[in-house]
């Protein structure tokens, strides 16, 4: 005879889901898993059939989805030079350490604990340090959210459930148990290639709360807030039910518009403003062997600066102006025609159905390396945003558009203004003189974008 599986977690009266997450980071679900996988041989040695309850008895599972490749083809071979080492033009990391490794398959018993173990991050960052972890950060592309959404229906469908019934498990504090759905985020986070599941419960509960998408906070709702967070602390699910926004949306707020307000400066920066984010920043990475652009914690930059400019505002300063001007050698970088061309024919190298697919942060090489992920990221959207109609186009549309208006051949270095045109259709586009060459080791053909549409 089994104990009611309820028995082991010590108490399941939980006030909120953030006190349920915690007790389920806490429990040590390898140990049941050993138990019972013991319990399992034994009984198989007896001949005796063991019936374990259904809250570990792991449904089938479907085959995770085909990672998306990620390894953009490097920027001398885009301008068909040969490979070679350069010596960093300023500070960060060496540029003779390799780019950042695109994720690889996982392997079955990742998969298992990233779809089943509730972890926070420092489990995980310790189960990358430790065990070789793999497992993938950042927003839901396009198609994870239409995985799960697919996911979540067929679970819906199986089970007989009603929409408001779906919505009262996603939105339980009890994750299910007590209505006997105990494997609704490990079978939708299944789904996914190597989100954790703590990852997917926080993102499908902000995308579908009834407070998404609520638009411009009004004055009264920052002064409740203001007031919530003077009462109860930053728990975050409590006040999301007083102001009627999102945790998520609470949260930032807070953190990046309302905290430390008193002493918060918005416009320009100051030469002494930006002489002191490089220190902080420096100081934080450089001096520690870290990198420049993306091992920096903003909430403890604003801190360091005294509250007087916001995580948001640190970041986006450091990102778009600071960073590349040091790395620049002190001197403020331009984006450039042939910037453009490497951008266009390193995103054609991906194999993605769409753009919310990239991994930013995998672009920059050891010989292109001004550009911060986050400016390639917005670089990237400008020209897209320059095609009209763009809205209605797949991402392979896109692609040809942007191949022929930006990446025909390499520009010179010297190109000046030309007027902005709309285009409309690759055909559409002037191709210019038909005697250039075209580089052979700039082309992106090979696995190049999918073709079709990006679902």
């Amino acid at each position: 005879m089994f104990p009611d599986p309820a028995t082991l977690l010590p108490d399941l009266n939980f006030a909120s889901s953030e006190d349920l997450l915690r007790s389920l980071q806490e429990f040590d679900i390898s140990k049941v898993v050993t138990v019972l996988k013991t319990l399992g041989e034994a009984a198989a040695a007896a001949n005796v059939q063991l019936n374990v309850p259904p809250l570990f008895v792991p449904g089938p599972q479907p085959p995770p989805p085909p990672p998306v490749q990620q390894q953009p083809v490097r920027s001398e071979a885009i301008l068909g030079r040969p490979q070679k080492q350069k010596k960093s033009r300023g500070v960060g990391p060496s540029l003779e350490d390799a780019p950042p490794a695109a994720l690889q398959h996982d392997n079955p018993e990742h998969a298992h604990m990233l779809a089943n173990v509730w972890m926070n991050a420092s489990k995980l960052a310790e189960l990358v340090r430790t065990e070789g972890l793999v497992y993938k950060k950042g927003k839901f592309s396009m198609t994870e959210d239409a995985q799960l959404n697919a996911a979540i229906e067929r679970y819906r469908v199986t089970h007989g459930l009603s929409e408001a019934e779906l919505d009262q498990i996603i939105f339980s504090n009890k994750l299910g148990k007590e209505k006997g759905h105990e494997t609704f985020w490990s079978e939708i986070t299944s789904a996914l290639h190597l989100r954790p599941i703590i990852a997917v419960y926080h993102h499908v509960r902000r995308t579908r709360h009834p407070f998404a998408g609520k638009g411009a906070w009004t004055k009264s709702e920052d002064e409740l807030l203001l007031q919530s967070v003077a009462s109860m602390g930053q728990q975050w699910e409590k006040i999301s039910d007083i102001v009627q926004r999102t945790a998520a949306d609470c949260r930032d707020r807070y953190r990046n518009h309302l905290q430390d307000r008193e002493v918060r400066r918005t416009g320009a920066w100051s030469k002494e403003e930006e002489e002191e984010l490089t220190r902080i920043v420096t100081e934080m990475t450089v001096e520690q062997g870290k990198d420049i652009d993306n091992d920096i914690f903003w909430g403890v930059v604003s801190k360091r600066m005294g509250g007087k400019r916001g995580r948001q505002q640190c970041r986006i300063k450091w990102t778009d102006s600071l960073a590349p001007q040091l790395k620049n050698t002190g001197e403020k970088p331009r984006w450039s025609a042939m910037d453009a061309y490497i951008l266009v024919h390193k995103v054609d190298s991906l194999n993605v159905r769409d753009d919310t697919e990239i991994d930013w942060k995998l672009l920059p090489d050891e010989n292109w390396n001004v550009w911060s992920a986050h400016a390639l990221q917005r670089r990237w959207l400008t020209m897209k945003r320059s095609i009209k109609g763009f809205e209605e186009m797949s991402h392979a549309e896109i692609m040809e558009i942007l191949k022929t208006k930006k990446a025909q051949s390499p520009p010179p270095t010297s190109a000046g203004r030309k007027k902005k045109t709309k285009y409309i259709s690759a055909e559409a586009v002037n191709d210019g003189d038909d005697g250039d060459a075209q580089p052979e080791a700039g082309s992106s053909s090979g696995p190049g974008t999918i073709a079709g549409s990006a679902d």
